[in-house]
């Protein structure tokens, strides 16, 4: 398909696909900008695609914030109509910042997320194929109405499922269970499945401050670490054993909690729901569901703590509208 004319923005946040050796310190940093990014994607500018350049942030993205995605949103929506976004940024958070922001954004062009696993310095920098695909995604008309997608590796992924799957080698992002929305293929994207339903939150951005906390349960946890959340955490996920299940001895302790905060049940797997209705020993899910624990669903713990903050930081703190907003996932 001919993308000439079309609009693209393009915000760039840092991360490695943006590392270099920084020429002040001699040490690798997210230093190049956004237009030393596209300058060395080769074929970029015989797309005939306009891009709008937005240097956003230049941070590693384990040091973006929930308030730097919810800034972006805003930057996005205020930049002007165009026909695509791409996001630049680290691949560590983009799991989870993806995620949160197809939770505030509202638009049809969809929203294009990608990074390196490689950096500018090493053999084969995946930064460039990344970008020049994520570009042509967001310029398409394949993925309008799609929120924001994940573009890596030829693969395109829906925010709701995409999971960073391995440290190091390129390929490192999957969607569990699903599976990628589709290929990037000869300039275009091809799609395997419909594109996902999706769920906005609330439109409005909270002004309170949040705190989410996020329990994993292991062998052997005594519990201990959830005495000390009580009175200072406005809201609870646990990351579950198996189909959300917990040593029976952290039952009371979780009870309290819920009595006090949103406690939401997931699992940690990776993979799969968390179930409602089919054990019921001390420690189930049916036990924990009948002591004010919320389910929530297919969503990692990750993303679990996002829709929570998100609900919370909007002013919801009904237990009922809290779990009709899980449900809805």
């Amino acid at each position: 398909m001919p993308l000439t004319g079309r609009h693209v923005a393009v915000f760039a946040l840092g991360g490695t696909i943006a590392t270099t050796v920084d020429p002040l310190t001699s040490k690798l940093a997210p230093a190049l900008s956004a237009e030393q990014l596209l300058q060395a994607v080769p074929g970029l500018n015989t797309l005939g695609v306009r891009l709008r350049v937005h240097d956003f942030r230049r941070l590693p993205s384990a040091s973006l914030s929930i308030a730097d995605i919810e800034e972006l949103r805003a930057a996005i929506v205020g930049s002007g109509p165009v026909d695509g976004v791409v996001v630049v940024q680290g691949t560590d958070t983009m799991e989870e910042t993806s995620f949160y922001l197809d939770l505030l954004y509202e638009g049809e062009a969809p929203i294009v997320f990608t990074g390196a696993m490689r950096n500018a310095t090493m053999a084969g920098p995946d930064g460039p194929a990344n970008l020049h695909a994520a570009v042509i995604a967001a310029a398409g008309p394949w993925l309008r109405g799609a929120g924001c997608v994940v573009v890596a590796g030829d693969e395109v992924h829906a925010a709701r499922t995409v999971h960073k799957s391995h440290t190091t080698r390129p390929a490192a992002f999957t969607s569990p269970g699903s599976g990628p929305l589709g290929l990037m293929v000869e300039g275009q994207v091809r799609l395997h499945q419909q594109l996902p339903r999706r769920t906005v939150g609330p439109a409005e951005i909270g002004t309170e401050p949040v705190r989410v906390a996020l329990h994993t349960v292991c062998l052997g946890d005594d519990g201990t670490q959830l005495d000390l959340l009580e009175g200072r955490y406005d809201g609870l996920v646990v990351a579950a054993l198996g189909a959300g299940h917990v040593p029976e001895w952290q039952v009371p302790r979780l009870r309290r909690l819920a009595a006090q905060i949103p406690v939401v049940l997931a699992s940690r797997i990776g993979d799969g729901p968390v179930l409602t209705n089919t054990y019921s020993y001390p420690g189930s899910e049916r036990d924990l569901l009948a002591h004010g624990l919320i389910a929530g669903g297919s969503l990692s713990p990750y993303k679990a703590r996002l829709l929570l903050h998100r609900l919370l930081a909007t002013g919801c703190r009904d237990q009922a509208r809290i779990a009709e907003a899980f449900s809805a996932y």
